[in-house]
């Protein structure tokens, strides 16, 4: 990998590559009951005590749904290029089934537009895990009939938008809607069952199998995506068999089963006799693979850190200590892996972000790798980025250091697989601003420019400075480019 340091040429970007930042509608818009609105998933989990800290809700969160405009501008002055978010689907279409709400489509219509003025290119992720509550009232994800909905959804926002947006994304990280959502229970809709874990990936893949083709009925023109958290599991002890078996069975669910259906129309061999006790796998249907191969015009990426793997017999009188994964809650009790009985993910090594999480670039640059191996499809970083515990110092600014330097090794890893050949197309910073961070609240802050959820105040961080100059020279520079003279801006 690559260390780039002070005094040395900036690596570039190659042209056409987009370079911006990405948020998620509940994570920041607020606006909870207003403008035709109906409940989501996340409306209902963040009120049940005990499931997020503090009992935070996104109902206000960066008020995005009242402050677009001036968020927009802050984009333009950064000089993003481009911006991916979400359309809320209970903003669209309260129920998740029948009439569409024309105050919500109107929001993102304006959006768009002026994402457009300011000559920043649009990405439209489709589902960022708030479904419709009265969806999930008739079974969510485990009902073949919410396929169905996704499917009239999905359609009807192309109708709508696909003139003006070419790169769309169908689901953010479905592995944590899945295994999450339905298997640890730590996000919602909060169940804990290690089949509903697999009943409702499969159901989320099939569903994006038949939404891209619907999708493409409409115009050829635009390009549809499917986005996965990588977990890069590697074995505790490389030399050892077991181990390596182990970092190849949380592959296959984290990472393999989510891209292989739509490469080849198969799942990872592994997984069936690994669930075998669990499930006989009768929910994929026949015809079900086949409308998933070759349903998907490019991959994203979202990476923030790596796991060590091992296999143990006797788990569960380990002492070990207990990994915080990366998709922010704890191994043990609930698993989100099916069939992981005698598997045990190990501490983190190295320096840790304020998630607990281990900074890797180079289990980054691997990974990506990985996917341009395996599927030969283009790539875009969807999602990139790390918390810390950000403060505000005496003179007004946030010398969030630790931040800058994970963005430097991460897009030096990106610019090192680039060289390798792989065709990654655009990296999208997260996040563009402090958020809700689902079941942490608002206890872990993200974001390039800081929010103040007291006022809704939006303040630079250094980070926004450098990343500012990453867009302008479309170049990495110096991790203390452009910060001696950075004066407090706050909107």
């Amino acid at each position: 990998m690559t260390n780039q340091t002070s005094g040395t040429a900036a690596r570039t970007f190659p042209e056409g590559f987009l370079l911006g930042a990405a948020t998620a509608s509940y994570q920041i818009e607020g606006g909870a009951h207003e403008g035709g609105r109906g409940p989501s998933i996340w409306d209902t989990f963040s009120r049940t005590p005990g499931k997020v800290v503090a009992g935070d809700t996104g109902d206000v969160a960066c008020d995005h749904f009242h402050r677009w405009e001036a968020d927009v501008d802050l984009m333009a002055d950064l000089g993003l290029q481009a911006y991916r978010f979400s359309i809320a689907w209970p903003r669209v279409q309260p129920t998740g089934t029948g009439d569409f709400n024309e105050e919500g489509i109107a929001f993102y219509s304006n959006l768009i537009d002026r994402l457009l003025d300011k000559g920043i290119t649009p990405m439209i992720t489709l589902y960022h895990w708030d479904l419709p509550q009265a969806l999930d009232d008739k079974g969510g994800w485990l009902s073949r009939d919410t396929i169905d909905a996704f499917v009239v959804y999905a359609t009807r926002m192309v109708e709508e938008f696909g003139d003006r947006v070419r790169h769309w994304v169908t689901f953010n990280e479905p592995w944590v809607s899945s295994a999450v959502g339905y298997g640890a229970g730590a996000h919602a809709p909060g169940h804990a069952d290690d089949v509903e874990a697999l009943i409702s990936a499969h159901h989320l893949l099939l569903s994006h199998g038949r939404a891209y083709r619907a999708m493409k009925a409409i115009t050829s023109e635009i390009e549809v995506g499917l986005v996965n958290n990588c977990h890069t599991p590697r074995p505790w002890d490389p030399s050892n068999p077991k181990d390596r078996e182990a970092a190849a069975y949380i592959d296959a669910l984290a990472n393999t089963m989510w891209h292989q259906p739509f490469i080849d129309g198969t799942y990872p061999e592994v997984l069936k006799p690994g669930t075998a006790h669990l499930t006989d796998w009768s929910f994929v249907h026949e015809g079900d693979l086949e409308e998933m191969h070759g349903a998907v015009d490019w991959f994203g990426i979202n990476y923030y850190a790596s796991h060590l793997v091992r296999h143990n017999p006797r788990k569960g009188e380990a002492v070990s200590g207990v990994a915080t994964l990366a998709d922010g809650h704890k191994a043990g009790a609930n698993s989100p892996w099916p069939g992981d009985e005698e598997i045990e993910f190990m501490p983190p090594v190295g320096q840790l972000t304020a998630m607990g999480w281990n900074i890797d670039p180079g289990a980054f640059h691997a990974h990506i790798l990985k996917i341009h191996r395996e599927t030969g499809k283009p790539i875009v970083i969807t999602e990139n980025g790390s918390a810390w515990d950000d403060v505000v110092d005496g003179d007004g600014r946030v010398r969030d250091t630790g931040r800058i330097d994970y963005f430097h090794g991460h897009l030096n890893a990106v610019l090192d697989a680039l060289e390798e050949g792989a065709d990654v197309r655009g990296y999208m910073a997260w996040s563009l601003m402090d958020n809700f961070e689902w079941a942490q609240g608002y206890a872990k802050r993200f974001g390039i420019v800081r929010v103040d959820y007291d006022t809704l105040e939006r303040r630079w961080k250094d980070s926004a400075y450098w990343y500012q100059e990453v867009l302008r020279t479309r170049a990495i520079p110096a991790v203390d480019a452009a910060l001696a003279e950075t004066p407090p801006r706050t909107s």
